[in-house]
């Protein structure tokens, strides 16, 4: 069986690093990712792509990246399912990123400066 998916798409929302009680790290994003065609009104639609990053790529990620940063994942679609508090099933569908890639420029306020000393 395969289970393998590619996205490149905008962040929707900065991400927010945190960690488990283990101690490993995870960032979830949304990740909009446009349509290849034009909807009724001429205008491309997106999809929000859930997406779920660990240990040092989501530190990474956390750190170089913000809302409206592109980047790529390659990884795996995973389910799962919990009752709510009213008692109903809910179920969820995500992609566990295996790798991630940075693919556009930071946005301008993002850029880091060089210290004076390692200016060439």
């Amino acid at each position: 069986m395969i289970n393998q998916v590619t996205l490149v798409g905008r962040l929707t929302r900065d991400p927010e690093l945190r960690y488990t009680p283990e101690g490993k790290a995870v960032v979830n994003v949304t990740l909009a990712v446009n349509r290849n065609f034009r909807n009724a009104s001429g205008e491309y639609d997106a999809d929000f792509v859930q997406c779920t990053i660990w240990q040092r790529t989501a530190e990474n990620t956390a750190q170089y990246c913000r809302k409206g940063s592109i980047i790529g994942i390659t990884g795996r679609i995973q389910t799962r399912s919990y009752d709510n508090q009213e008692g109903r099933k809910v179920y969820v569908t995500d992609v566990v990123a295996e790798s991630v890639r940075f693919v556009g420029q930071r946005p301008q306020e993002q850029k880091m400066e060089v210290p004076q000393a390692l200016e060439i």
